[in-house]
């Protein structure tokens, strides 16, 4: 049985999704999506999706609230790990007119996911790895998984609006998620989670 994990680059992910206005899919099973992907004589492992929270302090203040929700959500799946990565803040200046603002830019996916996708391997936790990233900055973690373990194989799910042709030369091969394996793989509206509490899709994301 050839075994798979997939890795899921969270934040490249949601902007292919709001690219093509797929709000409704924010409330999304990345596990029952990866099980979808899956061929007659593969075998689901496992879920890694990695991301950053939103700071509640910035006028992202709501956007934040529902990333909670949906992260306590995946929260209660035995087959599905969130990493978490970070904002770091940094000060941008125009260009044109030389007006400053503080703006945060999210750190650390790229890296983590490249760290578990060669762990992995190492540990030979997978024989096909399935990569949902549309991030060039992943095609040479790619490379070395293939220079080194030959029998393994790396496949490029890529989200909406997501392209890269470094990644699409770097992995044994590509594909763009549709939205019937969106549609089709979504969380139960509601979720109880292990201290009893429900969490609730909100009501933005229908």
């Amino acid at each position: 049985m050839n075994r798979v994990i997939s890795y899921i680059d969270g934040f490249n992910l949601y902007f292919g999704l709001r690219a093509k206005g797929w709000r409704k899919y924010y409330w999304l099973d990345p596990a029952a999506m990866t099980k979808a992907f899956l061929k007659p004589h593969q075998q689901f492992r496992h879920c890694h999706y990695f991301t950053a929270r939103i700071h509640t302090k910035t006028n992202n203040s709501q956007n934040a609230k529902r990333q909670t929700l949906w992260l306590d959500a995946l929260a209660t799946r035995a087959d599905i790990t969130s990493h978490f990565g970070y904002y770091l803040q940094k000060k941008k200046q125009c260009d044109a007119c030389g007006a400053t603002w503080i703006s945060h830019e999210e750190k650390m996916t790229d890296v983590n996911i490249a760290a578990q996708l060669l762990v992995d391997a190492y540990e030979d936790r997978y024989d096909t790895a399935i990569i949902v990233s549309g991030d060039s900055d992943l095609t040479m973690p790619i490379k070395k998984v293939r220079e080194r373990f030959a029998n393994k194989r790396l496949i490029v799910a890529f989200p909406p609006a997501r392209r890269s042709a470094q990644l699409s030369k770097a992995a044994h091969g590509h594909f763009v998620i549709g939205a019937d394996k969106l549609r089709k793989n979504l969380l139960p509206n509601e979720i109880t989670t292990s201290f009893g509490y429900v969490v609730k899709r909100p009501s933005e994301w229908y």
